[in-house]
């Protein structure tokens, strides 16, 4: 037997009936006076008891329970609600444990032992090595195309093995550092095995599913023996509303204790109004564009460059987010571990993109930009863009398509797309998003130079080779990469007065953001 080495584990993370789907419309409330007096979320204990209403926009007739097809906020927060990972993202995006009580290496990085705390399913049954071992074949199936699969592909899964019912030894194909990536991957929550139908799902986190209507409404219950402790609340009940406007009214209205995702217009509106809480996570969401580098016209260098030199990002962080965040430098995850400070901030430069647009033959060209109301500030954006393209010879059209197919619809169609993204570790942006077999690769990006430097990364025992190579990898990038990143927006949720609990310190896709079981109603 390998040995393998003793290494800490991280430091664990802080802390009926359905009633009818509730039809939410912009119309709700109007004229509606305030005091002038902020609103406070209440201190003291936690209360439990009551059921929380949480609004979300929401994929359609179409949404699925099956946490490995989560893509959408809504289908992320539900996910982590139902389901459990081996572990998750903590507020700074460091590996924080879950299901796993830790993980262990044998000297070469090669093989990984995982070992699982005493977790049960909502049918009783304990959470075993073969259901994580199962749940991780389902994910990586060739058949298949569920969005943590990148990042689970270097297990070799026929070389795995259950030690014991609370033991996983995991065999990867190559040396992988960053081990605890993959317990935390978007998506890899742990099903029992043999499941495939999601109409009742059976999962082992706080919630335990009560009713469902797709694009509608979900209804759970507390789950009062989940590991880490019962939820506070009694119920929690998700309803959809794409409209942002419609989310907040039901808030003001009381249909509703939590409004998902509120653009900063409505949180400056609603300032000193005591019906409404206003909980802002810094640095929260990723702003930007993806061009698709593998087709016309973006297949061509010169015209990426002037997209980039072009954007003016201080404008579009003044007024698509009303200056609720700070610029980008077309790189993905500002502040965090590997981020490449050290490249000087791209800014604005209209004679150098005027030249390149007419180097490339493109002056006069007509480019349609894809946008849909799923995002707040995305039909603004797309607006602000247009206009500054317009002032070195291009003609961007935007273009908006369905809210309820747009992420799917964008992957693989168009050439210039509205996109933003939570929070995830660098490693994980960069295998999901950028590697020749991502999944959910959005700019056709395909390199196998950059391929390699992503290999040589992540198999690298020395840190210092690590950082050197994910720097290189961001140098290609910025100079030639699809992804336009013009700022980091903080992402903000507005709750009534009576909502606690909700954490300020979690950027989106981390564990504590859009997480219940620790919120409670005052």
């Amino acid at each position: 037997m390998t040995p393998f080495l003793t290494t800490p584990a991280p430091g664990l993370s802080r802390r009926g009936l359905l009633g009818g789907a509730v039809a939410l419309s912009t119309a709700l409330l109007t004229g509606c006076g305030t005091d002038n007096a902020p609103a406070t979320a209440p201190s003291g204990q936690p209360k439990r008891g009551g059921r929380l209403r949480a609004a979300f926009a929401g994929g359609g007739a179409n949404e699925t329970l099956d946490p490995h097809l989560a893509n959408l906020f809504v289908e992320a927060s539900r996910a982590k609600a139902v389901y459990d990972k081996l572990a998750d993202y903590g507020p700074d995006v460091s590996i924080q444990p879950r299901l796993a009580q830790r993980w262990e290496p044998n000297p070469d990085l090669t093989r990984w032992r995982v070992s699982l705390r005493e977790a049960t399913f909502h049918d009783g049954r304990p959470v075993r090595a073969a259901d994580v071992l199962a749940s991780y074949a389902r994910i990586t199936d060739p058949k298949r195309a569920f969005r943590a699969k990148a990042s689970l592909a270097m297990i070799d899964l026929r070389a795995s093995r259950a030690v014991d019912d609370r033991t996983v030894e995991f065999a990867l194909t190559r040396p992988f550092a960053a081990f605890g990536n993959l317990l935390a991957a978007f998506g890899a929550y742990i099903v029992p095995e043999g499941t495939e139908t999601f109409d009742r799902p059976v999962g082992s986190g706080a919630f335990v599913f009560d009713s469902f209507q797709p694009g509608r409404s979900l209804l759970l219950r507390r789950n009062p023996d989940h590991w880490d402790g019962p939820a506070y609340l009694d119920e929690l009940e998700y309803v959809i509303s794409n409209d942002e406007s419609a989310r907040i009214n039901a808030l003001l209205g009381g249909q509703v204790e939590y409004a998902h995702d509120i653009t900063p217009t409505t949180a400056r509106t609603h300032a000193g109004d005591r019906r409404v809480a206003i909980t802002r996570m810094a640095n929260s969401t990723m702003q930007g564009f993806t061009m698709k580098v593998d087709r016309p016209p973006f297949d061509n260098r010169d015209l990426r460059e002037a997209m980039f030199l072009l954007t003016d990002r201080q404008q579009l962080v003044d007024t698509v987010l009303s200056g609720a965040g700070q610029v980008g430098n077309d790189l993905y995850g500002k502040g965090y571990q590997y981020y490449a400070a050290d490249i000087p901030q791209r800014t604005r430069d209209l004679d150098r993109a005027r030249f390149l647009v007419d180097r490339a033959g493109a002056k006069g060209l007509r480019i349609t930009l894809d946008t849909a109301a799923v995002a707040s500030g995305f039909v603004e954006a797309a607006t602000v863009l247009a206009d500054q393209a317009r002032q070195v010879g291009l003609t961007v059209v935007p273009t908006t398509g369905n809210k309820d197919t747009y992420w799917k619809d964008i992957l693989t169609n168009g050439v210039l797309a509205c996109y933003r993204s939570g929070a995830m570790p660098i490693e994980t942006h960069i295998s999901q998003r950028l590697l020749t077999n991502s999944t959910t690769n959005a700019t056709r990006w395909a390199r196998p130079d950059f391929d390699a430097l992503y290999a040589k990364a992540v198999s690298s025992p020395d840190e210092a080779a690590r950082r050197q190579a994910y720097g290189d990898m961001q140098r290609m990038l910025h100079a030639e990469g699809g992804f336009l990143i013009w700022g980091f927006a903080d992402f903000l949720v507005a709750t009534s007065p009576t909502v606690g609990g909700v954490s300020a310190d979690a950027p989106a896709n981390t564990l504590d953001w859009a997480r219940f079981d620790k919120v409670w109603l005052g």
